[in-house]
């Protein structure tokens, strides 16, 4: 049997490499080919192409490889077509994969896409393309399983990945031993996550030192924590810190973001994956988040959610307080901070419903996406003439 599976980006690796190790407990004669980075070539994949070279973000840098990225496709859909898998699998990456999911499933090849789009949150009108592109959507999170649902698309609700990596109780103690650095005991701890990107970082790291600025002003016992992503954004920030809270109790780290989410009091982060991982740590957070003028205003008629932050969104009411725009001030983020800082009946009770999301998360996310591949497979195998 051969099995083919494309990831668009390190993230997508990661997701791809134990659906590959569990399918291969099934079908273990099975090949899988296609592109992948080092898990999903270390647990069996032929990849065809070097994942970094799929791995383009940010329209000016898309828009410079376009005639790569349409080239490649167009080599993974004739290998496809002559090598026929039994299914295609895509990871993510839906501007590459849907489309080369789509013209395989015009001849007859099952397909998957694992890890949806966010059309339930804006541009909703692209469920129809997702529609005829595959026989199974593979989601993370249950409210997008009910989109697809209401839309007539085959789904699969099969839990968030990180929920199963996180424990449902961390320990504070292992993560500051693991940070090796020292503050005074009786601090308390303000993790600060502007964000991973190069953009973001520029928009929010100004606002999130102010706003940490201003934080001390009202509380000098606090002291702040902020995980740069990678060396280049270390290097961004520890100038802005020079410039703009150089007296700041401030530890400006390379990395280690899970060990400061786990032993903040508090954190003040960037909209995106960090709100989730904040929650399963069971973190109260506040969520900040901006975009150039004409993007806002665009999304503004794109958007269709009243929410942006992931516990927000998965509770389907006001966990956590988030401010976008011009809504993002130093005032706003501050008081929202100190108002986590004064009311331990208000952490008590958003660690409650963080606990019940986190349950409901968790739920072997590889190994669901592995059996609802090998049902579809199966599936299909009865369907099809002897």
């Amino acid at each position: 049997m051969h099995i083919a599976l494309v990831a668009g980006e390190l993230s997508g690796d990661l997701l791809g490499a134990p659906i590959i190790a569990t399918l291969k407990q099934y079908y273990p004669h099975a090949r899988f080919s296609g592109v992948g980075g080092p898990g999903m070539i270390a647990a069996g994949l032929q990849s065809w192409v070097p994942l970094e070279r799929l791995a383009v973000m940010g329209l000016v840098e898309v828009l410079r490889h376009l005639p790569e990225l349409l080239n490649i496709r167009r080599q993974l859909y004739r290998h496809f077509l002559t090598d026929r898998p039994a299914v295609f699998i895509g990871i993510d990456a839906p501007d590459f994969n849907l489309g080369l999911e789509r013209r395989l499933r015009a001849h007859g090849i099952p397909t998957v896409h694992y890890v949806s789009p966010s059309v339930w949150a804006w541009r909703p009108w692209r469920v129809r393309k997702i529609a005829r592109s595959v026989d199974l959507m593979l989601t993370l999170l249950p409210f997008e399983a009910a989109f697809y649902q209401d839309h007539g698309v085959p789904v699969r609700y099969v839990g968030h990945p990180l929920a199963d990596a996180i424990p449902m109780r961390v320990d504070p103690g292992l993560a500051r031993r693991a940070l090796r650095q020292e503050w005074p005991d009786e601090a308390r701890i303000i993790a600060l996550l502007p964000g991973s990107r190069m953009g973001e970082v520029r928009r929010l790291g100004p606002l999130f030192l102010q706003t940490a600025q201003w934080l001390h002003t009202q509380q000098p016992d606090l002291h702040f924590l902020l995980p740069a992503a990678t060396p280049q954004l270390h290097d961004l920030l520890k100038r802005m810190q020079s410039e703009l809270a150089s007296d700041l109790p401030l530890t400006l780290l390379q990395g280690h973001s899970r060990e400061v989410l786990s032993i903040a009091e508090v954190t003040l982060l960037a909209s995106g994956t960090a709100t989730l991982e904040a929650m399963l740590l069971k973190r109260p957070m506040v969520m900040a988040y901006q975009v150039a003028p004409i993007t806002a205003w665009m999304a503004r008629r794109l958007v269709r959610i009243t929410h942006f932050a992931l516990p927000n969104l998965l509770a389907g009411h006001t966990l956590i307080p988030e401010f976008i725009q011009e809504t993002a001030t130093v005032l706003n983020l501050g008081s929202a901070v100190l108002h986590w800082l004064e009311d331990a009946a208000a952490c008590n009770a958003v660690t409650a419903e963080f606990d019940a999301l986190h349950t409901e998360l968790r739920r072997n996310a590889s190994h669901q996406a592995a059996t609802a591949i090998i049902e579809l497979i199966q599936r299909i195998q009865r369907l099809s003439p002897p």
